[in-house]
């Protein structure tokens, strides 16, 4: 899998002190927050596609967000949000598909029905995957979380001709990284909760995701990840 091994310089969040850029001059832009695991996706899509001079990236302050981007840019004023072609367009699985689909580069689905059928499956299958993690952070991780790791275990066995989900790297382990990377710190910080123990297959797909250059210039910091789960589901 061919990734970009240049390190990007990585522009400041912009906050609600800082002017727009100049909105619809045929650039594309991907606005995105650091912290923000739906962010990461497409951050990670468009690294290992290597559009890193294709597609600017334009970090949002969530804490402290600007006034214009829910006016001009995106209403719904969430991240991730791709300015492409004069239209903004969000939510973060349909972004994968689109940057996949309308960008150069590898792309991130194999041709093979059975797996693109497979990789649908996978994909709609995130949102309970988050949920039933996230609401495990209430006390029951071994009970409602482990289910889900277990899910992905059996995932990581269906094809054999790789450590992916579809073997090679595709849409659906984009899906799920940044969403395991959060998970698996501070799930065993806070609760002693190992997610690879007695999942190999699992263990493997985190260490290889790990080597992929478009994947490690994404991540996140592991202490703020703990810092903000405990205040938001602790507290």
């Amino acid at each position: 899998m061919a990734t970009s091994n240049v390190q990007e310089v990585l522009p400041p969040s912009l906050d609600s002190t800082s002017e727009p850029p100049t909105l619809f001059d045929g650039t594309t832009r991907l606005y995105i927050n650091y912290q923000c695991p739906f962010a990461q996706r497409i951050w990670i899509t468009r690294n290992v596609k290597g559009l890193q001079h294709k597609i600017e990236l334009v970090p949002i302050d969530l804490q402290n967000r600007p006034a214009w981007y829910k006016e001009k840019v995106y209403p719904q004023n969430k991240v991730p949000a791709l300015e492409h072609d004069n239209k903004v367009i969000g939510e973060s699985l349909d972004l994968i598909t689109y940057v996949d689909s309308n960008f150069e580069g590898p792309s991130l689905l194999p041709d093979d029905s059975e797996k693109q059928k497979y990789a649908e499956e996978l994909m709609a299958y995130s949102d309970t995957f988050l949920k039933e993690v996230y609401t495990s952070f209430k006390g029951y991780v071994e009970k409602q979380a482990g289910p889900q790791f277990d899910y992905l275990e059996k995932a990581l066995d269906k094809f054999d001709d790789g450590p992916f989900f579809l073997g090679q790297f595709s849409q659906v382990d984009i899906a799920y990284s940044p969403f395991v990377e959060r998970f698996q710190i501070f799930l065993q910080e806070v609760f002693k909760y190992d997610i690879t123990s007695g999942r190999p297959k699992l263990a493997k797909w985190i260490e290889e995701v790990n080597k992929l250059d478009g994947y490690k210039q994404t991540k996140v910091d592991p202490q703020k990840v703990v810092d903000l789960y405990k205040s938001r589901f602790l507290a």
